[in-house]
């Protein structure tokens, strides 16, 4: 475990686990802000893995913590080299969830001589149209997480509700940018899983920084994670090359599953599975179809 100087004043926290001598695999974590956790690591066979998880800029232990400054996709993408030219890895297997996907897809398109094959779930390709999924999909299938996340927002701001949020994040004002990172926080998480538990989210609220997870995440989704116009779906003919596997949720209401069959259309060789879950890892078929997609890596 350590900390990199990626630059720009920003440190990225890492650790390794694991076998160091498995097959390395880079773990590539959501939000954006959301940071890894151990729990994070039960998707990777210890005896069989090299298992590299890090903190994006701003999340997790990085530093500066939450930090909004100089922190785009393509520097996240640099990040991702620079650690690996770090620990003197040429080769990697690419996992991520969510955001997670969106940084390895782009990552990959960036550098893909250095990826072995790719395992990604709850596709994000980074668009508006995506964002209006997240705010809107749920009213009708979650109302209840709904009404309570559109209660902080004023009438006349309602047609960005995104940017709203984020104005109050970023307010001087300590308890009210508490009071909407919380709010935003516990939004999204009460309507990632396929059935949604309001205690259980509290307690995942806990454990998770919400304040670097809010502010980090609203900065990226309100400039479409900072991307040209489709930027993965007309790149994506650099990962044909790749072996990719697609796991989706059928039922997600953070991504939409269109997001995941749309790349699997521009990659024809990759395999995409859907599950009968939410957005989460957690929900119990995505959770046992990435452990076993990801045991038959363990010789590639």
């Amino acid at each position: 475990m350590g900390y990199l100087d990626v630059g720009e004043s920003n440190k990225i926290y890492y650790e390794l686990s694991g076998n160091p001598k498995g097959n390395p695999v880079i773990s590539i974590h959501g939000g954006p802000g959301g940071g890894f956790s151990r729990n994070d690591k039960r998707f990777f066979n210890p005896k069989w893995f090299n298992i590299i998880t890090f903190d994006q800029r701003g999340a997790g232990k990085s530093r500066p913590f939450a930090s909004i400054k100089n922190n785009t996709t393509f520097r996240l993408a640099d990040d991702i080299k620079k650690l690996l030219e770090h620990l003197r890895i040429n080769k990697i297997i690419l996992f991520g969830g969510s955001w997670g996907s969106t940084l390895g897809l782009v990552y990959a398109i960036k550098y893909p001589e250095t990826v072995k094959t790719i395992v990604i779930r709850g596709i994000f390709l980074g668009n508006k149209e995506e964002n209006d999924y997240l705010i809107y999909n749920a009213k009708d299938t979650f109302p209840e997480a709904w009404v309570k996340m559109i209660r902080l927002v004023p009438e006349k701001y309602r047609k960005n509700i995104m940017k709203y949020y984020l104005r109050m994040i970023l307010s001087k004002d300590r308890k009210i940018s508490k009071r909407y990172s919380y709010a935003w926080a516990e939004y999204e998480f009460s309507v990632s899983k396929l059935v949604s538990n309001e205690k259980k989210v509290r307690e995942l609220l806990k454990k998770i920084k919400y304040e670097a997870f809010s502010k980090i995440e609203l900065h990226y989704l309100i400039n479409n994670c900072f991307l040209p116009k489709d930027f993965i779906l007309k790149n994506a003919y650099r990962l044909r090359s790749i072996p990719i596997t697609i796991v989706h949720g059928r039922y997600d209401n953070v991504c939409p599953p269109i997001s995941a069959y749309k790349l699997h259309r521009r990659i024809p060789s990759s395999r995409l599975i859907f599950t009968i879950a939410g957005h989460s890892a957690s929900d119990e078929e995505t959770e046992k179809v990435l452990i076993r997609e990801m045991d038959k890596l363990k010789n590639i």
